[in-house]
């Protein structure tokens, strides 16, 4: 899938327009179209299929299921529903709003949300091979972990008190007394998941295009030493440093970790080089705007700031461990 989108961009800028591989802008470009093309390939997808699998699912009897576990359980169990997802920050959001509309709490949302792009199949299978198995059981502890604190520190807090009008009519709907949801017909939840499509990405697509412009010109307009410069010293402030760097080159988990295995060579310290993996992958402009539509600006910070803290502990602990 991804030669497939490279080829796109390859074909549009390098035989098309016929620019210079080694040229920042047409490197810029290049990604930019890249990314941009997978992204709304794989947005599509995941939100028609997570909203067609959404409308044969009663979300107020998962509330009800998760509200009755008791809450640290509900953070375990959403941090480990996003730890077996294979989405990026981005085709997480889908679920998210998901979860959001059913009306189940903030944290456990949130849990699920910070979790799910830090871990994947495919990103374990590529840690574990080039870092080890102890490597690999310390990073799946470290995301986990990650989700449930997230989750737990918002709920503390009331932050559903930040979300946007949107947001809060969709988390305060009440629960259907003594119904049972009715079942619908394949056409009924093919017409709900285009409804759903349709008004999803009618509200994201601007944003998208401008958070992957961004990591666009970073990427053709940074060097490719600036980071093993600037980050292979190992003080402490070299961590949250590639958490900042990192969060405007969005990515997912399996396209990043040869990026980091190579930084790890070059000197740049481990717990250094997974902070700014988990900020690629677990942060993103495109993630943030796509948030706007049901956080209000005062809860989108306050989001940043905790996978700043977050990611920035993790990799002190790992620069410790390791």
């Amino acid at each position: 899938m991804n030669k497939l989108f490279k080829f796109w961009a390859d074909f549009w800028i390098y035989r098309v327009a016929a620019m210079d591989m080694d040229s920042s802008l047409g490197q810029s470009l290049h990604f930019f179209i890249e990314d941009t093309s997978k992204i709304f390939v794989l947005l599509l997808l995941m939100i028609y299929i997570i909203s067609w699998l959404r409308a044969g699912l009663d979300m107020f009897r998962i509330r009800g299921f998760l509200q009755g576990k008791g809450r640290l359980p509900a953070y375990i169990m959403a941090s480990f529903f996003g730890a077996i997802t294979p989405f990026c920050s981005c085709s997480s959001i889908p679920l998210f709003l998901g979860f959001t509309s059913a009306g189940i709490p903030l944290g456990i949302t949130m849990a699920f949300l910070i979790t799910s792009p830090m871990i994947n199949e495919v990103a374990l299978v590529l840690l574990g091979s080039t870092l080890g198995l102890k490597f690999l059981l310390i990073y799946t502890s470290i995301g986990m972990t990650s989700g449930i604190l997230g989750g737990w520190f918002l709920d503390s807090i009331k932050a559903e008190r930040y979300l946007t009008d949107l947001g809060a009519r969709a988390l305060n709907q009440p629960s259907p007394e003594n119904q049972t949801k009715q079942k619908m017909t394949g056409k009924q939840r093919h017409q709900f998941a285009i409804k759903e499509l349709k008004e999803i990405f009618s509200r994201v697509w601007i944003w998208i295009l401008i958070g992957v412009g961004i990591g666009a010109l970073l990427h053709g307009f940074v060097p490719e030493n600036f980071f093993t410069e600037h980050l292979g010293k190992g003080q402490l402030w070299t961590v949250p440093a590639a958490v900042i760097l990192g969060i405007p080159l969005y990515a997912n988990a399996s396209g990043v970790i040869p990026v980091v295995e190579s930084l790890i060579n070059k000197g740049v310290p481990i717990g250094t080089a997974m902070a700014f993996m988990m900020s690629v992958v677990g942060a993103s402009f495109p993630e943030f705007m796509m948030l706007k539509q049901v956080m209000k600006p005062r809860l989108l910070l306050l989001f940043f700031l905790i996978l700043m803290i977050l990611f920035s502990v993790a990799g002190w602990a790992l620069n410790y461990l390791l």
